[in-house]
């Protein structure tokens, strides 16, 4: 039954004993989701390729979060023959929610490709999780009721995936190339939640996505995100219509934490899916396609060389 008290961002449940992994931590959603949820006394991984960076992310979650519990987790997505050693690096004996957030953004050509020759977008934001998953898998069944949280985007709305050009090799776009790998992260949030119920697994695949959030309306966390007044300013007509980092952060958090979440649901914004409170969202459209997100999975599995299980069952 739903919950009669409602979901108050900014009074969270506590999760004291529970460990929560966040992948980019280190800056951006990733690092307000990870600040968050070391508030409720959850210990914190920040999954990060960049050890200087990650530093810097807990230093400031500390000063913010007094006692927090955050440590630093090694993490390159890009280069999937890592993603075991990261795994193994946990040095935890359970798992209660995963948090795929990290990504790469590119704006202007050329195509780049990973060590692994996958181009860096889809290689990284989709491809580096989906391989993750399956090496975080015995410690998310260790966990009651664990959670896969896969950040998607309002970018993925527009898109549509070519199953015959998966790494964008003919006519590459990247604007179009990334709301792609975002696509491509939620089918895999959607479809791991129906192999999921299908197996009777305890764990839980959610997706989220953080509607449009602006560096200008983020709170400043020197040195992780600084802003000026100038920009600020200037930015706050579009708070009307979009928010900062920290509230794109909502819809994870909540996703991990709300014990009323449940498997294969959306959450996002409430207001126009771009800002405000997180609710679910109906799966609809080309997003609720069964059948393309299976043959995604399964060219996904090709490529990362994986059990099509995942080994989460």
């Amino acid at each position: 039954m739903p919950s009669s008290t409602p979901w108050d961002v900014h009074r969270l449940p506590r999760a004291d004993g529970k460990i929560f992994l966040v992948t980019g931590g280190n800056a951006g959603i990733g690092y307000f989701t990870a600040e968050q949820l070391a508030g409720t006394g959850a210990t914190v991984l920040l999954g990060s390729r960049d050890a200087a960076k990650a530093q810097a992310a807990m230093a400031s979650i500390r000063s913010h979060v007094p006692g927090a519990d955050v440590r630093h987790l090694p993490l390159d997505l890009a280069d999937l023959p890592s993603l075991k050693a990261s795994a193994d690096a946990l040095a935890v004996d359970h798992l209660d929610a995963v948090v795929h957030n990290a990504g790469v953004a590119l704006d202007h050509p050329p195509r780049r490709e990973t060590k692994d020759g996958n181009e860096l977008m889809f290689g990284t934001n989709h491809l580096g999780h989906f391989a993750l998953t399956h090496w975080l898998a015995p410690l998310l069944l260790t966990a009651p009721a664990s959670r896969i949280v896969t950040v998607g985007s309002f970018a993925a709305k527009s898109e549509r995936l070519d199953l015959d050009d998966l790494q964008s090799t003919r006519d590459y776009k990247p604007k179009r190339t990334y709301g792609r790998s975002k696509l491509a992260q939620m089918y895999f949030g959607f479809e791991l939640d129906r192999r999921l119920r299908a197996a009777n697994s305890s764990v839980l695949s959610v997706v989220v996505h953080p509607g449009g959030a602006l560096d200008s309306l983020t709170p400043p966390r020197p040195p992780v995100h600084t802003r000026t007044t100038n920009e600020h300013l200037r930015a706050l007509p579009a708070a009307l219509l979009v928010h900062g980092k920290e509230a794109g952060a909502w819809p994870a958090v909540r996703a991990v934490l709300d014990p009323q979440v449940s498997g294969g649901r959306l959450w996002a914004p409430h207001i126009f899916g771009l800002r405000g409170k997180p609710r679910a969202e109906p799966v609809k459209g080309h997003w609720a396609d069964p059948v393309l997100a299976e043959r995604l999975w399964n060219a996904s599995c090709d490529l990362v060389d994986a059990d099509p299980s995942l080994a989460l069952t």
